[in-house]
């Protein structure tokens, strides 16, 4: 299927529903809310509770293409909080996305007795970001599973709802242009492509399609835990980093990696330096970061600065390190890290390949499939290896926008300028080198951009909303 055949059969799968369903009106009603409120840190938090608001014109899965917005009761009565007015408060925008699955909105409140437990408990995130007087506004997304939430559903999803919210600006409080979006893993992905690709044409198509309002996708600033992007080139960042570790304990189960599986990491790690180096990325000195032939290189150097960095502030929290013997550590400071030592002991979780599985079996897999075909492979190593049928492979343009390194630098796209990118010192869902690709890109194109490996933290999000918050107050 070429690229034009497969918008048409996109927009065609939307179009579907959009006939049973009708017209949804994209005026924000600000006279239906419920008034909710708990107790958080010794204070009353009270809003105003906005819920299952339908954010485009055509909904296509009116189950996920909702939003619920969360306004403090404070700015009605024309108070301030932490700085902010209704006018001036950044406006909160967390999702719910979870391996590429469909999402429902995030809630300050379950309770299923009025009809709004939508999928899990209220998270923390919501209630804090409240509690400092941002707006909270948190969108839902079709997803893998279903043949309407194949990408790029669930990114053109979240831009409607950016749009909803920029074209009701002025009916609603907050400030539609200071948007900071939060996610974890592939929510963080989310994140990430909310950052990277404001506004570019790619989308447009997709966005008519499902009726978004006619306004810009852009967001202000970027929090994204554990992206689980850059997935074309994910499997060798994985192998260039696990190649060593045959034996794996995780998804799928655990056991040792067989003679076949051994020789595609090894394929896997020796097509790395290539990617590596034709990136073109500097360090702060402005020499350029590359990779030999074996894998080695001041980009190694780079990643493990990162861990060491995240040792080093461990350390100076009080955390004992002196059982790893990974660690070199003399008079309080971190010297040196073993490398496949400290990979010995984060563990191998996936086999290689790690997403795009040779028998189709990965969520990403599913990610990328169509309404006629629920997997295909995105990557040309796994379809070279496994099939010569054409329809076997997903279409550029689709496996394009799903990764945010395709924009980061394109002028057709308005990117965020702050970006906050954590990822788990003991994340094993994804290689240390995708995030740090992706910081250090953002850094070399001039944008704000604050990363770190938190010590010991596996594939995990919201871990640290204090710093996160703080960080955002500072944003101007």
């Amino acid at each position: 299927m070429n690229v034009k055949n497969f918008i048409v059969s996109f927009c065609s799968l939307s179009l579907i529903s959009i006939t049973s369903m009708g017209q949804n009106t994209l005026t924000f009603d600000p006279t239906k809310f419920i008034v909710q409120s708990q107790e958080f840190q010794g204070k009353t938090v009270k809003v105003r509770a906005f819920e299952k608001v339908v954010y485009v014109a055509n909904p296509a899965d009116i189950v996920h293409e909702v939003m619920n917005v969360y306004i403090p009761e404070e700015y009605f009565n024309g108070e301030i909080i932490n700085g902010y007015t209704a006018q001036t408060a950044p406006i909160f925008f967390p999702n719910k996305v979870g391996g590429y699955m469909p999402a429902q909105p995030d809630i300050f409140i379950s309770n299923p007795q009025q009809g709004r437990d939508m999928g899990g408990p209220p998270s923390l995130s919501i209630v804090m970001a409240l509690s400092k007087g941002y707006v909270v506004a948190s969108a839902g997304a079709r997803g893998r599973i279903s043949p309407i939430g194949k990408a790029p559903a669930g990114i053109v999803d979240l831009k409607a709802a950016v749009r909803y919210l920029k074209f009701n600006d002025k009916l609603m409080a907050g400030d539609a242009n200071k948007i900071i979006s939060n996610g974890t893993s592939a929510g963080g992905a989310m994140s990430t492509l909310l950052g990277a690709t404001g506004n570019h044409p790619d989308y447009e198509p997709y966005l008519k399609a499902v009726g978004a309002a006619n306004a810009t996708d852009d967001i202000f600033a970027v929090s994204a835990y554990c992206p689980i992007i850059n997935l074309e080139n994910a499997d060798m960042a994985y192998e260039w980093q696990f190649n060593k570790i045959h034996t794996y304990k995780g998804r799928g189960g655990e056991g040792t990696l067989n003679e076949i599986a051994i020789k595609v990491s090894d394929e896997l790690k020796k097509a790395f330096p290539q990617y590596v180096n034709g990136l073109n990325l500097k360090d702060k000195q402005g020499k350029k970061i590359i990779l030999n032939e074996n894998g080695e290189g001041n980009f190694k150097e780079l990643v493990m600065s990162y861990i060491i960095a995240s040792a080093q502030k461990a350390l100076d929290a009080g955390i004992d390190l002196s059982t790893h013997s990974f660690l070199k550590i003399e008079n309080k400071r971190v010297l040196s890290l073993d490398f496949d030592a400290y990979l010995t002991y984060m563990e191998r979780m996936k086999t290689p390949p790690a997403f795009d599985a040779l028998d189709n079996s990965s969520p990403e897999n599913q990610l990328f499939g169509t309404a006629s075909r629920d997997k295909r492979h995105f990557t040309n190593y796994a379809m070279q290896k496994t099939s010569s049928d054409a329809s076997m492979m997903a279409d550029k343009l689709q496996v394009k926008m799903m990764n945010p390194m395709n924009y980061i630098g394109d002028k057709s796209a308005k990117i965020s300028t702050y970006w906050r990118i954590r990822h788990g010192a003991k994340d094993r869902d994804t290689g240390f080198a995708v995030p740090v690709i992706l910081a250090t890109t953002l850094q070399n194109k001039g944008f704000k951009t604050d990363f770190a490996l938190p010590w010991d933290v596996p594939h995990s999000g919201d871990y640290d909303l204090e710093e996160l918050f703080i960080w955002i107050k500072e944003l101007k």
